[in-house]
């Protein structure tokens, strides 16, 4: 698939989604007697494609472009999660049902006396930015280093970052974690001032993730269509020829590892701020598992792929489950079979035929990237 057309989609895409986001969101606010107004459900779910869109974005930097099958991206999604609803959590003040001003309910309930370090300054949004963002960088960093720098690759690293998020999971289930257990964190008010339930607030919150996911989709764009992209394409297919070059592909990988969990910790934020409660389970090694197949409809390696997989298979299971909820899962299952199968490169691979006006610009196909049996 050329590079020439999978980005000038990705722009086309990013703006169509700003408009889209912000239509609805003005539609938001018209009164409900209107043919045009919009629900408050189809807002937040709205929202909440868009936050997952994101986390799909984030998944096909590292698998399309970087040839990493990752199973445990929603590790940092659910880190950026927890980073925004600590600090609403801490918004909430005194005026939560044990009315104490500086620690959350569940802490009063077990009887907590002070408030644990990791949650100091959380009330300060700049920091409770740094949290959302910082930890899940930091992490990945960390984890990055240690994973590519051992040269580990293929199924092992696939089971090492679903290893990752499961261990998280486990963690966070814990009361003595201090992040509410399986319960997690719910019950919040505002964010900055502005009441999280109110119509405007909600109209602003669907806007600003549009916003948000162009803006990131776009940046996204920048990056794999520049020299960096080129060189993450060559690691991918030829590592051991791009390191006789002289380049450390173990620092191309982890650059766009940090990267792609940096926008899967936003998407999460987001998510928190829309969905409203944030608890153990989004560690769940499912989740990662769908934000591949996500991916893997849309077409990995096309950026536009992966939003327009997010939107096309949660859509898909908020109706299905809808109407026969015990049987989603095997349907889910039936369309990753289908697409490996049968359209192995997802949606955008339908259009792999557009000529190219720029033979210059082009991204070697995606033959066998680590991790995958194609």
């Amino acid at each position: 698939m050329s590079t020439d057309f999978s980005f000038r989609s990705a722009r086309w895409t990013a703006l169509a989604v700003v408009v889209l986001a912000v239509v609805l969101a003005l539609a938001s606010l018209l009164p409900q007697s209107s043919a045009l107004s919009v629900s408050p459900f189809v807002v937040t779910l709205c929202g909440k494609y868009l936050s997952y869109a994101l986390l799909a974005l984030a998944v096909d930097l590292v698998w399309g472009f970087a040839g990493i099958l990752t199973l445990g991206h929603a590790a940092f999604f659910a880190l950026g999660a927890y980073g925004m609803g600590m600090y609403l959590t801490r918004e909430i003040g005194a005026r939560g049902v044990y009315g104490n001003p500086d620690l959350p309910d569940f802490m009063v309930f077990l009887s907590w006396h002070r408030l644990p370090w990791y949650w100091w300054g959380s009330d300060h949004f700049a920091i409770g930015l740094a949290l959302m963002l910082g930890v899940p960088a930091v992490l990945a960093g960390l984890f990055g280093w240690l994973a590519f720098r051992s040269r580990v690759s293929g199924v092992y690293l696939s089971i090492i970052t679903q290893a990752l998020t499961y261990a998280l999971m486990l963690a966070f289930f814990q009361n003595g974690m201090g992040f509410g257990g399986n319960n997690g964190l719910t019950g919040f008010k505002d964010v900055l001032g502005f009441d999280l339930t109110a119509p405007g607030t909600r109209a602003t919150l669907l806007a600003l993730t549009g916003l948000i996911l162009g803006a990131v989709l776009m940046g996204a764009r920048f990056l794999m269509g520049g020299r960096y992209g080129r060189l993450l394409v060559a690691v991918r297919d030829t590592e051991s020829r791009t390191r006789f070059l002289g380049y450390r592909p173990e620092q191309i990988k982890l650059l766009v590892w940090v990267v792609s969990a940096l926008i899967a910790a936003l998407g999460g934020a987001l998510y928190v701020l829309q969905i409203g409660i944030v608890n153990p389970g989004e560690f769940a090694p499912a989740n990662s598992i769908e934000a591949v197949i996500w991916v893997a409809v849309g077409g990995r390696g096309t950026l536009t792929g992966a939003v327009i997989g997010a939107v096309l298979v949660n859509l898909g299971k908020t109706l299905f489950t809808a109407i026969l909820p015990e049987f989603w899962l095997y349907g889910l299952g039936a369309l990753f079979l289908a697409t490996t199968l049968f359209l192995p490169h997802g949606v955008m691979g339908l259009l792999r035929h557009v000529p190219r006006k720029r033979e210059e610009e082009v991204t070697p196909e995606i033959t066998n990237p680590e991790g995958s049996n194609a």
